[in-house]
């Protein structure tokens, strides 16, 4: 149960109450915490925001209010403050059954069906498959990951997908740099790699792969004959590394969707035939970009889409001077296929070196599906790999990056994906392999897995003290709830019962990392807990001789264990049950 939501229709039904004019619009009536812990447990602007069509003053709608939320049960004082809000304190009582409904719902506590069921594509990685995944694609590949659990956690039907780039300039580079460590293969001395080719190992064995398999029938001859050859072994070798590298980090997609398998099928001519039908492409001439013009400049005919229709700042190419479709066309090709899967809702995951190809995209997508369908663009913003506080490189097998795979077998999986969602997606984020490891407050994914791992720690102690005690969520929500009234305590218990809010408004807002920002406040809240046990002793979780107060201690924080499991789920990091 969302408590808000609850509290907000409460209102609600109150102001149908009262004798107020008909049909005031209430959808801008909210129920939060209020800003100040120390002025209740719920804040309404509801005064405020009726009192002009109400004809009031909100001060006074709001005292008119107050007497009837004073009646809702649970309710024990209500406030009026400053201009017109209105603060709700509860009674313990509720907080009680609150904590005893979260022992009670268990690893459900907190999912929600304001989705709907409503189907949503998330598309993130989508790297050019041209070498192994590196540190730049790991923020993309978490984020887009956390997100589609986190919109599932929520009840939309989620699908995780992958796009392959594997038409263009780029894989043919791909080619003729596979097609070198192939000639290296047969004995050929190739030299230093020339500039333009991929210069890692990765390629050698795709090199080697085909040397031993086709000898040297590709040696001698021309391009055009054994490129194709090349790029096909060169893509699915990269996608090869991609996968397992992607299952490392704990990253499944369901679909993977082909650019060259797009063009070959003749889905770009088919999309391209759409907008023209629908007076969307024309032949024209592009004005030049303001400024000093790029040394590649020209001023000729070409096959435009009329972008600038749909929010863009100008026409956007959807041919080469060769002829040859650009990569807006196959990416217009790409999301209207997606549409036609059933996709009104898209959301694509980028590196922040595509922003400026957000704004075209966004055109395309409603020109091709005649406004129907959304393409929402989340940026990330580059990961800085530091050692002690200085940028460090990891190693040079790949050539010039970090390959992911070395990340994730200095620190591991669950460190990676923990400290990759502490940030907003379009803030920058530094990534210290030393702060990463430590074992302190300052180190989040650590300070959040050893509030997990204590509290089994002290449910193993329990289980030794009290024989007939067992790990079971149903037993504990029975246990004697009203004997914590320690208001850390209770604080606890608040901070738990707000787990609804912060997920449904974490994926309302699309951003994980509100999720690891509450794990590391809720976790704390406990290690506060802890520290008053060590300096009170009556504040301990178990109490000699005191079953009862030990009992709802250890429903507490067993419910806290649970919270810190769940959010922890989202991002696809494993609660450790004890530290090593």
């Amino acid at each position: 149960m969302n408590l808000f939501e609850y509290f907000r229709e409460e209102i609600i039904a109150a102001l149908g109450r009262l004798p107020l004019p008909d049909g005031l619009d209430f959808g801008k009536v909210a129920a939060e915490p209020p800003r100040e812990a120390a002025h209740g447990d719920v804040a309404t602007n509801a005064a405020m925001v009726l009192s002009k069509a109400a004809g009031m003053k909100p001060r006074d709608l709001a005292r008119l209010l107050s007497v009837e939320l004073a009646k809702i049960p649970h309710v024990d004082t209500v406030e009026v403050a400053g201009p017109g809000f209105i603060n709700l304190r509860l009674s313990d009582r509720f907080w009680y059954e609150r904590l005893a409904g979260i022992l009670r719902a268990g690893p459900a506590w907190g999912r929600s069906g304001k989705g709907a069921g409503k189907r949503i594509n998330v598309e993130y990685v989508s790297a050019n498959p041209t070498g192994p995944m590196h540190i730049g694609h790991a923020r993309g590949a978490v984020f887009g990951d956390a997100l589609a659990a986190l919109l599932e956690w929520v009840g939309y039907d989620v699908t995780r997908e992958y796009y392959i780039n594997d038409a263009g300039a780029q894989v043919d580079v791909l080619a003729r740099s596979a097609h070198l460590r192939y000639r290296e293969a047969l004995g050929e001395p190739i030299g230093e790699i020339p500039e333009g080719l991929y210069p890692g190992d990765y390629l050698k064995p795709v090199g080697a792969t085909v040397a031993g398999t086709d000898g040297g029938k590709w040696r001698s001859l021309p391009e055009d004959q054994w490129l194709p050859h090349f790029r096909d072994q060169a893509v699915a070798a990269m996608m090869d590394m991609i996968r397992p590298d992607l299952a490392m980090m704990g990253v499944t997609q369901a679909v993977f969707t082909s650019e060259r398998a797009l063009v070959e099928a003749g889905k770009v001519d088919e999309a391209l035939a759409h907008l023209t039908t629908l007076g969307l492409v024309y032949e024209g001439v592009l004005e030049p970009p303001k400024g000093m013009l790029p040394d590649d400049w020209e001023s000729r005919p070409q096959t435009l889409f009329r972008a600038t229709q749909f929010g863009d700042d100008v026409d956007r190419p959807l041919k080469k001077s060769d002829g040859s479709w650009t990569y807006f066309a196959s990416d217009i090709a790409y999301h209207w296929d997606k549409f036609r899967r059933g996709f009104d809702t898209m959301i694509d995951v980028w590196g922040a070196d595509h922003g400026g190809y957000v704004k075209r995209m966004q055109a395309a997508v409603k020109a091709v599906s005649g406004g129907k369908a959304q393409l929402d663009v989340k940026l990330c913003q580059m990961v800085n790999l530091m050692k002690g506080g200085q940028p460090y490189r990891m190693s040079k097998r790949a050539g010039t990056f970090v390959t992911l795979r070395d990340l994730v077998d200095q620190v591991g999986k669950d460190v990676v994906r923990f400290i990759m969602l502490t940030r907003k997606n379009d803030a920058h984020l530094d990534f210290d392999l030393d702060k990463v490891l430590e074992q302190s407050r300052d180190n989040p994914v650590f300070y959040v897995q050893y509030a997990h791992a204590r509290i089994f720690s002290v449910l193993r102690h329990a289980l030794q003290d009290l024989p007939d005690l067992h790990d079971n969520l149903d037993f504990l929500a029975e246990a004697s709830l009203s004997r914590l009234t320690d208001p850390a305590e209770l604080g606890l218990i608040r901070m738990l019962a707000e787990w609804p809010r912060q997920v449904e408004s974490a994926a309302e807002a699309q951003e994980p990392h509100r999720i690891a920002f509450y794990l590391y406040d809720l976790a704390a809240s406990f290690h506060a807990l802890w520290n008053k046990g060590k300096d009170e002793a009556s504040l301990r979780f178990l109490i000699d001789g005191d079953r009862d107060v030990s009992l709802a201690r250890l429903a507490l924080i067993r419910a806290v264990a649970l919270v810190i499991a769940s959010g922890l789920s989202i991002f696809g990091v494993t609660p450790v049950e004890e530290m090593r």
